[in-house]
């Protein structure tokens, strides 16, 4: 996965921003780490290396430019396409596992060793799991350092460190100067539990159509939303948040009222995960424009996204009560569960009262009275319980295959909602719910190869569910259509 260096020079000689986040220049002479489009002076060749990671950069003794700021890039998603080790290491990590459960909890949640997990990292992105949550937290703080007005104290531990010395080092250790002192003017006041953040993101961004998307399945008490503005409840371990976005140049603006600072860095990671703001768009666009069925789809909708979840339990349950029936049906039946088993926010913020139902809460619940079937309710029921037991794991970090086979093994579950799962809660971008309907009468009708849109091949869902103007959640799961209930 290193770069290869010659192209990466040439990317840098042509200050070419496509290669922003993916590539990291290193100039030996500076001890700096730049983007490629940094306008500093041109390095010369033999005086730069190239990384794929901030990580790996810093790692080596390298600190971040001041003037072109590579650590703000959005994360990389090279690896998303993947479901081994290292990938999977890699996305936990960049979602907070680390901070929350250590290196220990994290090669046991991979069923490794701590030594074989740290020599997989090493050789494929160059450094261990404990540089790269280093690094995560180094840029969570100066996100906050950057953007608010919070004390020090309150940014070290908001961002994982575990005391506020450790604090001091690492960020003189990652930017060489004191953390005060890259405190710029304009910052954000947070008051009242609330924050507002810049999600910064890769142009272009198809604002409209992910925040339409997400929109249209709003569910009563939980979301709401318009193709320029969305709000939600995350549930967190010190209790519900609330988040309300607006999209914008290069960035979507997040205001966030957290109950627990410690919660920021999960939730952050969260809401880029629902907006796919990690997305290369370039290289998504690039792969599926290169098929002529597709081109003048890109065309219309470039950067386009997949909206993802912010947790995948709610999407799996979503996904269920989606099937068979029309968008808006799914979201009644949706929020007659929210009404009746979520957890109640102390004050209600506008339209937004509740948190979704845990797992636990709807294995216990008894799911009759509310327009479910008996097939439904059964499926409902396993899955909850799968879920709630740990058996079942729905996030970017889980064993998709061992997920899919889980989701698959529950009754009323089939192969279009374990796709839809892959494709939003997972974050599999090559994921195919190979029975939707939709797809399948356009690939018929265009005589299409689904193989050559890999590895994106959930954008290219994205694109023919658009084009073809109908609801994906219509589809039928055969499954669940020969139940008799």
């Amino acid at each position: 996965m290193e770069p290869d260096p010659e192209t990466s020079y040439r990317a840098v000689v042509a200050r070419d921003s496509r290669f922003d986040g993916r590539v990291f220049t290193a100039v030996m002479t500076t001890g700096i780490y730049c983007r490629p489009s940094c306008p500093s002076r041109l390095p010369l060749r033999r005086n730069v290396r190239f990384y794929s990671s901030a990580a790996a950069a810093a790692a080596s003794g390298f600190r971040a430019c001041k003037r072109c700021r590579p650590d703000a890039l959005p994360g990389s998603r090279a690896w998303d396409h993947r479901g081994d080790l290292v990938a999977r290491a890699l996305r936990l990590i960049a979602a907070g596992e680390i901070d929350e459960r250590g290196v220990l909890g994290l090669a046991s949640r991979l069923s490794v060793s701590e030594r074989h997990l740290h020599r997989s990292l090493v050789a494929e992105v160059g450094v261990g799991p404990l540089a790269l949550a280093r690094t995560r937290r180094a840029q969570t703080a100066r996100l906050l350092i950057d953007q608010t007005t919070l004390s020090m104290a309150d940014i070290a531990f908001a961002a994982g460190f575990s005391s506020v010395r450790q604090f001091n080092d690492v960020m003189r250790e990652e930017f060489a100067v004191v953390p005060s002192a890259l405190r710029r003017p304009g910052a954000s006041e947070a008051t009242g539990g609330q924050l507002v953040l810049r999600l910064v993101h890769r142009e272009p961004y198809g604002a409209q159509g992910v925040f339409g998307f997400l929109a249209t399945r709003a569910v009563t008490g939980v979301e709401v939303g318009t193709e320029a503005s969305y709000a939600r409840v995350l549930r967190t371990p010190h209790g519900p948040a609330v988040a309300q976005l607006v999209p914008g140049v290069g960035q979507v603006r997040a205001q966030l009222t957290i109950p627990d600072l410690s919660d920021l860095g999960s939730v952050v990671a969260r809401l880029r995960r629902l907006f796919d703001l990690d997305a290369d768009p370039v290289a998504v666009d690039e792969v599926l424009s290169a098929d002529p069925l597709l081109t003048s789809l890109v065309a219309v909708r470039p950067g386009l996204r997949v909206p993802g979840a912010v947790d995948g339990f709610e999407l799996a349950v979503r996904a269920v009560l989606g099937q068979q029936v029309s968008v808006a049906g799914a979201c009644t039946l949706a929020g007659r569960l929210v009404a009746a088993f979520g957890e109640p926010l102390a004050e209600p913020v506008g339209s937004l009262t509740h948190a979704f139902p845990t797992a636990e809460a709807l294995a216990a619940a008894d799911l009759s009275g509310f327009g479910l079937t008996g097939g439904r309710i059964r499926a409902l029921g396993a899955l909850a319980t799968e879920v709630a037991s740990g058996r079942l794991v729905l996030d970017p970090g889980a064993d998709r295959a061992a997920a899919r086979a889980g989701l698959l093994a529950i009754p009323g579950i089939g192969p279009w909602t374990a796709g839809y799962v892959a494709m939003r809660a997972l974050a599999d971008p090559d994921a195919w719910p190979e029975a939707d309907l939709i797809l399948r009468r356009w690939i018929s009708a265009h005589g299409a190869d689904p193989e050559r849109w890999r590895p994106w091949r959930a954008y290219a869902v994205l694109h023919l569910w658009a084009d073809s103007g109908g609801p994906v959640d219509v589809s039928v799961d055969p499954r669940l259509a020969k139940d008799p209930a």
